[in-house]
């Protein structure tokens, strides 16, 4: 019987003292429930992805100090760490300790090259499969993308290595479907192979990445055995028997015409001397119900709010409320993440603005129990037509002068921000930012936008999931209910410059997301209200680049997984 830790923990990249300490404590706590094997995330000690750290010869020697000084918390276990590891070259590794000394290294072997991942930029692949030998089984190591293909190395572990224990280091990003997704993979990958596969995912935010854990263990038939918890820092132990693995395949014929038929992989061995196990306690059983897709997207909102903030050492955010979706959800997710009393929000109506606008603010605040300051903008947006007049005297007011308005709310929350040192949470969500219904310097202005990668669509299922959650309305109902504004003309509906949302957000869907063909697109919605969108989404790229950073919720985000020049006169519909 081997017992197995799995540490699911939250690194900070960069901080390599920090989190070789969290690995340090996750070894001693797993020698106290007696395992024999501790097993970090992929990257654990650099945190994930450290990008052109790596770059950095004073990282680099850290990152080896930091290693040499955990080798001594393995008295009595074998300890498997993820790290960026220099040789000969930079690779991507997993490093094997066992009873305080470092026994060999296990090197990533495929380097994921596409959306958020950059790693051949950084790293040199691997060139063998590894396996260790120790009581009596044959484990098998990968590294992430490693066990995503069917035929990569844990297929050489199992079929030409002989084992009957696959561990995964892994730093797998969120988006919506992922779990599902991943899950899929790893129950196929541990069925197809005849071997117990334990999987260790990364947890927390970085940057516009969350990591949203839920790390798992898998039977030789595919059955989920054990869940670490989402979104939050756990660990898994649990008990596999690598003697069942032998009477599982003697079942399954498709090994024996595997043996027959694949070619024979050169698979490497590290040998792992003997340690007396410890007294092993029976370990209680535990529950973990997954979280319905919209909480998910949700509670990884939340998770990316906190850590950036926090990461970041800003304990304190801010943010305009207008009364209307867009910031009540996003003051809502500051509120989970940072708590009340660390969420400052603003409303400043302008002659525009409606009395819903004032009264719904006052009221979500009053809901969430955070301060609310309302400053009017009548008198600077009355100065800047003044100092204005002369230059646009024989002009039509439009959008300029609508700006105007943003960019002195924009000013206004800066200042309160660069004063107190408040994180300011811009509230644009992904479907106006895709056309560029925003305003530079207005009310894009902002740290961090928890809502970047939120369609509109959403933003109201994520409100309506958060009111049921609360059994109140912690968002009004007629914030729920109004018709979007940007308040900055008179009776401005967002319809009266887009397609309603229900029509636009299925159509950025296949441009953004999917650059999918558009033939279904037109023939549903017609051709002129899709050009026209294509139109605002391409000539738009140019405000995206000025964007602040905000949580990556879907398959493709705007910023690494999509990539645009902003220069830019290809014609969509006319390629079609």
């Amino acid at each position: 019987m081997i017992r197995l830790f799995l540490h699911q923990m939250n690194p900070t990249v960069g901080d390599t003292a920090q989190n070789a300490a969290k690995i340090a404590h996750g070894i001693e706590r797993a020698k106290k429930f007696g395992a024999d094997i501790y097993l970090s995330p992929e990257c654990a000690l650099s945190g994930y992805p450290p990008e052109d750290l790596l770059f950095t010869r004073s990282f680099i020697d850290a990152l080896k100090t930091a290693s040499d000084d955990l080798a001594a918390h393995t008295k009595g276990i074998t300890a498997i760490v993820g790290t960026p590891l220099m040789e000969d070259d930079l690779y991507n590794a997993a490093l094997v300790f066992c009873d305080g000394q470092k026994i060999g290294a296990v090197k990533k072997t495929n380097l994921p090259n596409y959306g958020v991942f950059d790693e051949n930029r950084y790293f040199q692949a691997g060139q063998k499969p590894v396996v260790l030998s120790m009581k009596g089984a044959t484990v098998g190591v990968t590294i992430c993308e490693d066990i995503w293909y069917p035929a990569g190395p844990a297929r050489q572990q199992a079929l030409w290595g002989g084992a009957e224990l696959i561990l995964n280091l892994s730093a797998s990003p969120y988006h919506i479907g992922k779990a599902s997704q991943r899950e899929r993979m790893l129950s196929t990958r541990a069925s197809d192979n005849g071997v117990f596969l334990a999987f260790v995912n990364l947890v927390g935010g970085q940057d516009e990445i969350v990591f949203d854990g839920q790390s798992a263990v898998y039977s030789p038939s595919g059955e989920v055995l054990a869940r670490g918890l989402p979104f939050e820092e756990d660990f898994i132990v649990i008990d596999v028997n690598p003697d069942d693995v032998g009477l599982h395949r003697v079942r399954d014929p498709r090994r024996r015409v595997a043996l027959r038929t694949e070619t024979e992989a050169d698979v490497d061995e590290i040998q792992v001397p003997q340690i007396k196990s410890a007294a092993k306690e029976s370990l209680p059983a535990r529950e973990i119900t997954a979280p319905s897709p919209v909480e998910e997207v949700y509670r990884a909102l939340v998770l990316g709010c906190r850590d950036y903030a926090l990461k970041n050492s800003f304990r304190q955010a801010l943010l305009g409320l207008s009364g209307g979706i867009d910031s009540a959800l996003t003051a809502a997710l500051a509120v989970d993440a940072l708590g009340r009393d660390n969420v400052l929000g603003v409303t400043m109506p302008s002659r525009y603005s409606s009395e819903g606008s004032v009264s719904d603010s006052l009221e979500l605040a009053r809901n969430l129990g955070i301060e609310c300051l309302t400053l009017p903008i009548e008198k600077p947006f009355a100065a800047f037509l003044e100092t204005l007049g002369g230059v646009l005297a024989e002009t039509k007011p439009g959008i300029a002068e609508e700006n105007i308005q943003a960019r002195v709310r924009g000013t206004l929350l800066m200042a309160i921000s660069n004063k107190f040192g408040r994180l300011l949470l811009s509230t644009g969500n992904k479907s106006e930012t895709s056309v560029g219904y925003c305003t530079l310097y207005g009310d894009m202005a902002g740290g961090f936008d928890l809502l970047k990668d939120v369609p509109k669509t959403l933003v109201y299922e994520l409100a309506r999931w958060r009111n049921e959650e609360a059994g109140r309305p912690l968002i009004p109902l007629s914030t729920l209910e109004k018709e979007p504004s940007a308040e900055l003309r008179p009776d401005q509906k967002d319809s009266d410059s887009l397609p309603p949302y229900e029509v636009l957000d299925p159509i950025l869907k296949v441009l953004v997301e999917e650059e999918g063909d558009l033939k279904p697109l037109i023939d549903k919605y017609g051709a002129e209200t899709v050009n026209r969108v294509a139109t605002l989404v391409d000539t738009n790229e140019y405000k995206r680049r000025q964007a602040p950073p905000g949580v990556r919720i879907t398959p493709r985000a705007f910023g690494k997984d999509r990539r645009f020049p902003i220069t830019n006169r290809h014609k969509r519909l006319n390629s079609r």
